[in-house]
């Protein structure tokens, strides 16, 4: 092989990663100086009456939630591991396969359904993560009224 040849490749590889960086480094900023979540890193959640913080996801899920806050809901039970709403509106989605389900995770099933999930499990069902609220105790089989909050 011609070392014209060789030098002239590595150049393009080292251009192509310098590019890319500097790609991945204005998206990152782009993100950032967007402002996505609105400087908005945790909500308060009110769960009939006692108060939670939820660490939210920064995506564009948080960002349509938060722009409708304060939100009042009244969520019903599923399976005894977690409760539901269904919301009038759509969110936008970005769904993953968690496979597994941690106590506290708050996650949008579809484009309209919020769910809390107070137990751990596995899962085949996709999500967009919306946040974690941690030391969610065990929230019983009935409704509960949800408050969430900036």
């Amino acid at each position: 092989m011609n070392k014209k040849f060789v030098y002239t490749f590595f150049i393009i590889i080292i251009v192509l990663f310098i590019a890319l960086s500097i790609h991945d480094g204005i998206l990152n900023k782009q993100w950032d100086s967007e402002d996505t979540n609105d400087g908005v890193s945790m909500l308060k959640v009110n769960i009939d009456g006692k108060d939670y913080i939820m660490n939210i996801e920064k995506n564009d899920t948080t960002k349509h939630l938060i722009n409708m806050l304060p939100k009042t809901f009244k969520m019903s039970d599923l399976n005894y591991n977690e409760k539901y709403i269904y919301l009038d509106e759509k969110l936008p989605k970005d769904e993953k396969l968690p496979r597994y389900i941690v106590s506290g995770d708050v996650m949008l099933f579809g484009d309209n359904c919020i769910v809390i999930f107070y137990k751990s499990f596995d899962t085949i069902y996709k999500y967009t993560k919306i946040g974690h609220i941690n030391g969610l105790p065990d929230l019983g089989n009935g409704e509960v009224t949800v408050t969430i909050t900036k």
